[in-house]
């Protein structure tokens, strides 16, 4: 499985979702969107909005997050087929 994050320093959502996948032992790429030339473009050009944490899982987006909710801990279980500790 590819996995790569967009996220930010700044952004709390973001480092949940590391720390989610870090726990869980799942490789992941990570493309900071204040460092990377266009990286911000991209996740409007493919979410319609400039929102992350974004996950993009073998070429497919994912936001792992819900506003006003957090990072998404079950969902993101289930779908990785880990177990939500």
């Amino acid at each position: 499985m590819d996995v790569t994050v967009y996220s930010a320093y700044w952004c709390r959502d973001c480092r949940e979702a590391k720390r989610f996948l870090t726990t869980h032992n799942i490789p992941f790429k990570e493309v900071d969107i204040e460092h990377t030339p266009g990286a911000a473009d991209l996740v409007l050009a493919n979410v319609g909005k400039r929102a992350i944490p974004q996950f993009v899982i073998d070429g497919k987006w994912v936001q792992p997050y819900r506003p006003g909710y957090g990072f998404l801990h079950d969902e993101m279980a289930e779908l990785f087929g880990v177990t939500n500790s």
